[in-house]
């Protein structure tokens, strides 16, 4: 099939700041873009071809958007099983598969199909909801981590538990307890494969996470490990994607254990903050990588040209409303650092609202600059 400058059209469920940095890509090939999205306001708006507001939990919306499309990716797992898995039955490529989303929409199944599969992962329990959770908690080591099984993100959804009455704020949904890892880093490997079974991996990233939000501050590639680490690593992340058969991106999120054991924490199918790093840092991103997998093209290089940090701009605490991003021109001034505005016109405490990327020869390097750019800009409210 001609994809480039052709009646191809290329159906992406999302339209966030994932699918805005994928159509960059799409755009580069001259590829036609469908975009559908809740919000009239979506990052993704400027950059596609069509733009459809809807919903995309609604059966009808998105299978009436999957009939104008040739193939169909998404940038977000909430989106409608039932509508996909018709659309597939009559014929559309959908990448990855409604089958491959079934076992991770949810992270109960999700962490069911890693003890299925023996793919290490931290003990856990499933319940049907927080009351009969709460009925059991004398049987729960404490503390332990609460998770709900979905709607659940960027830190959203998690909750230490150190005592019983901690349970008193939390939703009465499906959840899992999980036991508590004592680890030495939070590390992330990006997995590409293409439905001729070609596969790659990224380099191993290691993660810093902000201690109350829970949220990701820094992405650090390659991650300051041991090679025996990092082979075990991306050894994990193949035989995650192998199991879930997956086609386009999938990001593996781990734990490096005190013992150096690695235990997957949870995935996701697409495009994924741990790899924003790649648009500078790479000799391929992870955006032109995943459209390069669900076209079925060979895949780029996934090798690091450089170092590479990537800083979340996130929205500053206190303030809500519409945004203003204090000191970009300063950061500009600086060689190696590119800052990425996803077009978010609303900010709030904690808000995904852009990322910096920096880049250096010295990792120590890159790291300071990252450090200072933190401090430096801030996104705020009029």
């Amino acid at each position: 099939m001609n994809y480039f400058s052709s009646d191809f059209k290329l159906g992406i469920l999302g339209g966030g700041q994932l699918g805005k940095m994928l159509l960059f890509d799409t755009r580069k090939f001259d590829i036609q873009t469908y975009v559908l999205d809740p919000s009239d306001e979506a990052p993704s708006k400027i950059a596609c071809n069509k733009f459809f507001q809807g919903d995309l939990m609604d059966y009808e919306t998105v299978y009436n958007f999957g009939k104008q499309v040739d193939v169909l990716t998404f940038e977000i797992e909430l989106v409608n099983l039932e509508a996909l898995t018709q659309l597939e039955n009559e014929g559309l490529k959908i990448y990855p598969s409604p089958k491959t989303l079934k076992g991770i929409q949810n992270k109960g199944v999700q962490k069911d199909f890693y003890a299925k599969n023996n793919i290490p992962t931290a003990p856990f329990e499933r319940f049907e909801n927080l009351d009969q959770l709460k009925s059991k908690i004398n049987d729960l080591k404490l503390p332990f981590v609460w998770k709900c099984t979905e709607f659940g993100y960027d830190g959203n959804g998690v909750k230490i538990v150190r005592q019983a009455s901690d349970l008193d704020a939390l939703p009465n949904v499906e959840c899992i307890a999980e036991t508590m890892v004592s680890f030495k880093n939070e590390l992330a490997v990006i997995v590409v494969r293409n439905p001729s079974g070609e596969m790659k991996t990224y380099p191993v990233v290691e993660m810093e996470f902000h201690p109350e939000a829970n949220q990701v501050e820094y992405v650090i590639c390659p991650a300051r490990i041991d090679d025996k680490v990092a082979k075990k690593a991306r050894s994990i992340a193949l035989q995650v994607s192998e199991n879930f058969n997956h086609v386009g991106l999938l990001a593996v999120e781990m734990f490096q254990t005190q013992d150096d054991e690695i235990l997957v924490n949870e995935v996701a199918p697409r495009p994924h903050n741990s790899g924003h790093y790649s648009i500078e840092a790479s000799y391929t991103s992870q955006f032109e990588n995943h459209l390069r997998a669900i076209l079925d093209l060979p895949l780029g290089n996934t090798d690091s040209k450089v170092a590479g940090i990537m800083v979340n701009l996130v929205g500053a605490e206190g303030h809500s409303g519409n945004v203003v991003y204090e000191n970009i021109e300063t950061i500009l001034g600086w060689n190696g650092v590119t800052p990425h505005i996803y077009g978010k016109k609303q900010t709030r405490p904690f808000r995904k609202m852009g990322h910096v990327t920096i880049v250096n020869e010295n990792m120590a390097e890159a790291r300071r600059i990252a450090q200072e750019v933190k401090e430096t800009i801030k996104v705020i409210s009029q």
